[in-house]
């Protein structure tokens, strides 16, 4: 991949992406730890996804493969990083209903964990509730479902080229 002029290579690549996802959870640990702004499940369910993402990134890149395995990584980074977009595209979606039309509270996540069947609670929090609608920060205008919007699909942009078209594994 040529990036400002600069050939990287797969591990590179990786790298990069490791790091991006590693500094965009940290900007949400932040953002809760230290702005006290608290998760909704569609919130975390966004961290789980960038989580994937790094988590994926950082074995591709020590793992160094060659053009299977930059095919496989980069399909997995698109994959996390798409359903980590309609999760984020659904809370943005929420966002932007009238008062009116905004889904009731539902229970706190740790009751469903601990009383329903985890393929019911994937769909409630999917379906979202008024803490998924709040939106309790902004940068540059865009809530932080919507930035998180953004950064999956830069993520997923990254991973599809380097899938379709693998990078340099040497040098």
């Amino acid at each position: 991949m040529r990036f400002a002029g600069f050939s990287l290579t797969a591990r590179a690549v990786f790298s990069i992406l490791f790091l991006l996802s590693a500094g965009l959870l940290g900007v949400g640990y932040y953002l809760e730890l230290v702005g006290g702004l608290e998760p909704c499940p569609l919130c975390l369910i966004q961290r789980l996804f960038f989580g994937f993402i790094g988590l994926t990134a950082l074995i591709a890149a020590l793992h160094n493969a060659k053009l299977l395995g930059v095919r496989v990584y980069s399909a997995l980074i698109a994959l996390f990083s798409l359903s980590g977009a309609i999760v984020a595209g659904r809370q943005v979606w929420l966002q932007h209903l009238p008062p009116d039309q905004v889904p009731e509270c539902g229970p706190g996540l740790s009751y469903m964990l601990e009383t329903l069947p985890l393929g019911e609670v994937l769909l409630k929090i999917l379906k979202g509730s008024s803490d998924c609608a709040e939106i309790g920060w902004r940068y540059m205008g865009l809530s932080i479902p919507e930035w998180a919007l953004v950064m999956f699909a830069i993520l997923f942009f990254i991973g599809a080229v380097q899938m379709l078209k693998p990078v340099s594994t040497t040098g």
